[in-house]
């Protein structure tokens, strides 16, 4: 597969352009979206869809419990559909909660504290409860274990990687974009919980569903499973992917959405977007240079960016604070390489227009 074909079939895959009919069909074709900041994450299904909405109508379809937020793989936090999170954790759950265990130590984290951790939450939680993470740390500290140093977030997300809560209804901020979940007892929140057949492969088919064409590399990276895992969900997956490159298999869906021509060309992805992040080889989004200046930096951040027919371009900021959400998102386009078409600023600006529509809805 060339060069220029890769992102134009990653764009399709992606519903970059043949978008979902809204936002949970959106997440329920990509399983898992990466929502480390919870305002990218929304923004990432709302414009994969084609009836795009506010902000407000999207974080309807957490508090009515369609969609959820959790640690579902790399110990980064995913949106996901409900039903979805169960099966997910079976496959990646333990395998992050060993990745933990060094920080564990250091944080005195032991059996013993997991398990008044959870009898207390459980606890304030049984019976339709929700909470805030404050709330939780509070909850924590009442008996007797500390929170301090990022101790309350581990404990938090140990619950949530057994399976115990994730993150439900979105907290009310008004006057200003909302930006947190309550904890909810996933038992109680998820009402309807599927299991697949063979739950490797259905993983591997989803991925490549929502992502492809990808190799088994790029699976392995997205889900943090070993290579050896990543080649057998492969292999399980035969017949329900297509392989489009032989010498390293390249795989694809065999369902790709149509496309839709009337898309724009130009898209205002968010911080930590999959379409960038969710492989081990990012060359067909964005070149060396340009990938130094995405990230993930030092810090370990990945920058909101501005997409053109597949490949990134620039960069972009935007205020979430309260009272600042109005002012415009500024674009940082990258140098254009010699003979490469200009940009097309208008297209730009009207993409980034499209976001603060979205975020002030």
């Amino acid at each position: 597969m060339d060069d220029a074909t890769r992102p134009r079939e990653r764009m399709r895959s992606h519903r970059l352009t043949a978008p979902a009919a809204d936002p949970v069909a959106a997440a329920r074709h990509m399983l898992a979206t990466q929502a480390q900041e919870f305002w990218g994450g929304r923004w990432a299904l709302a414009v994969r869809s084609s009836r795009a909405p506010g902000l407000s109508r999207l974080d309807a379809a957490f508090d009515d419990g369609r969609l959820v937020r959790s640690w579902t793989m790399r110990g980064t936090i995913h949106i996901c559909p409900a039903e979805d999170l169960g099966w997910l954790l079976g496959i990646t759950g333990e395998r992050q909660l060993r990745s933990a265990a060094s920080r564990h130590r250091q944080l005195e984290i032991d059996a013993d504290a997991r398990r008044r951790a959870e009898r207390a939450v459980r606890s304030a939680l049984r019976g339709g409860g929700r909470l805030t993470r404050a709330e939780v740390a509070g909850v924590l500290e009442r008996v007797g274990e500390r929170t301090a140093g990022q101790r309350g977030l581990h404990l938090l997300q140990s619950l949530s990687l057994r399976g115990i809560v994730c993150h439900g209804p979105v907290v009310p901020r008004p006057g200003a974009v909302t930006r947190e979940q309550y904890i909810v007892l996933s038992e109680e929140w998820i009402t309807d919980p599927v299991t697949p057949v063979d739950p490797l492969a259905e993983l591997f088919v989803r991925y490549i569903d929502g992502h492809g064409p990808a190799t088994a590399a790029d699976f392995a990276w997205w889900t943090g499973l070993p290579l050896g895992v990543a080649r057998t969900a492969a292999a399980a997956a035969e017949g329900r992917v297509t392989v489009a490159d032989h010498d390293v298999p390249l795989y694809a869906s065999i369902r790709a959405p149509r496309p839709d021509p009337r898309r724009p060309e130009v898209v205002a992805l968010p911080a930590f977007d999959e379409y960038y992040i969710s492989y081990a080889d990012r060359s067909a989004a964005a070149t060396t240079a340009h990938r130094a200046l995405i990230g993930p930096g030092a810090n370990g951040m990945v920058r909101p960016t501005i997409l053109v027919r597949g490949r990134i371009v620039g960069v972009w900021t935007h205020s979430r604070a309260v009272g600042r959400d109005d002012a415009a998102a500024r674009a940082e386009l990258f140098p254009a390489a010699s003979g490469a078409d200009p940009v097309d600023e208008v297209a730009v600006r009207a993409a980034l227009d499209r976001y603060a529509e979205f975020i002030r809805g």
